[in-house]
């Protein structure tokens, strides 16, 4: 008699469920302030709080497609209509669509690294084969290398993915180098999850009005400051769409943060409040430690700061060690071009960011 392993398919053993660490420990100890997870520190506005009143008494019905939600995005992005639009449970789920669409057991997905983990995991989960292209590390700082880009795709590279600005780095990569992508006609991943920080006119979706490969990813998660309640979208060529829209599961984005969605969307003052409210603090952090010896702050245009202590001779894990002490979550970071370094923090509300300043200065000795 055969064993339930016998029946998964074989690129699935061995792969385990995604689980946070750091968010499990955030819910675990809500004394802890969570500097960690590129979550807005704002809480949603009045507009979006009566919506999810509102809707949740619907909550007994079904919802629909999201035609109102859908065509709203694309008037924001300056398409034709909720045709150019898929919604998704957030991001994440949109990503999941995309990759089912496009990888089969073996093929090569190519990711520029150091990037969002979502990739990995789904590329894992479909049996396709990871190729990171690593970005370019000089002294504490990395670039774009889309050079490398290029000459990682072959013949088995079935789709490419560069988050725009970047995940952890905070950086862009030139509009001129995502045109030479896209003129591969390899399906083609930006992912804007952060855009929104520096401006919509930072965006590449443009380029879906000449080029059917170009999908842009993004979500509410951060800018709207709505990671709890899961809605993520992606902008393409309404063919690309209509075709990747066919994976999704019937009803899979639900009334309350569908309509709540369309609040936040609708609320540009509360989207221009929490994205002047981030902008203002980035600048405070960087501005608070530029006279630390020895330590690397990578410029950032999202809700996040990618720092390096290695030139100081500190390590980002003791550093993390050190801040949580402190009642303060940071994230680690990977080794990365022989440097042991790097952490990076979250913005916080003010009195967050304040005491974050406060444990780094102290870890650095200053």
């Amino acid at each position: 008699m055969k064993q339930i392993e016998d029946y998964f398919v074989p690129w699935l053993k061995g792969q385990k469920m995604y689980i946070s660490d750091h968010l499990e420990l955030a819910w675990k100890d809500k004394s802890l302030h969570r500097m960690m997870s590129n979550e807005n520190p704002l809480p949603p506005s009045p507009k979006v709080l009566e919506a999810i009143t509102n809707y949740g008494k619907m909550a007994n019905r079904y919802p629909d497609s999201g035609p109102v939600v859908r065509s709203k995005i694309a008037e924001i992005n300056g398409l034709a209509g909720p045709e150019n639009v898929m919604i998704g449970n957030g991001s994440c789920e949109v990503f999941d669509m995309i990759f089912r669409s496009f990888i089969q057991p073996g093929d090569e997905v190519v990711q520029h690294t150091p990037c969002f983990g979502i990739y990995k995991l789904r590329c894992n989960a479909l049996g396709g084969k990871l190729v990171s292209v690593p970005m370019i590390g000089v002294d504490g700082g990395m670039e774009y290398d889309p050079d490398a880009v290029l000459a990682a795709i072959t013949a088995k590279t079935k789709m490419v993915v560069v988050a725009n600005p970047n995940n952890p780095t905070g950086n862009f990569m030139d509009e001129k180098d995502f045109i030479r992508i896209a003129e591969t006609g390899c399906p083609f991943i930006v992912d804007e999850a952060y855009v929104e920080f520096a401006g919509l006119d930072k965006s590449m979706v443009k380029l879906t009005k000449k080029y059917k490969n170009v999908m842009i990813a993004r979500t509410l998660s951060k800018a709207y400051g709505l990671a709890g309640l899961r809605f993520g979208y992606m902008l393409g060529h309404k063919d690309t769409v209509a075709q990747i829209s066919a994976m999704l599961m019937p009803w899979n984005v639900g009334t309350i943060p569908m309509w709540a969605a369309l609040a936040a969307l609708e609320d540009t003052e509360g989207l221009q409040e929490r994205i002047d409210f981030i902008n203002s603090e980035v600048k405070f952090i960087e501005e608070s430690l530029a006279d630390v010896k020895g330590l690397k702050i990578l410029h950032s245009s999202a809700n996040y700061i990618l720092m390096d202590g290695t030139d100081a001779g500190k390590k980002g894990d003791d550093m993390i060690a050190f801040a949580l002490k402190k009642g303060l979550i940071f994230r680690p970071q990977n080794v990365m071009y022989g440097r042991d370094g790097y952490f990076r923090i979250t913005l916080g509300v003010k009195e967050e960011n304040r005491m974050a300043v406060a444990a780094i200065r102290e870890f650095f000795g200053c």
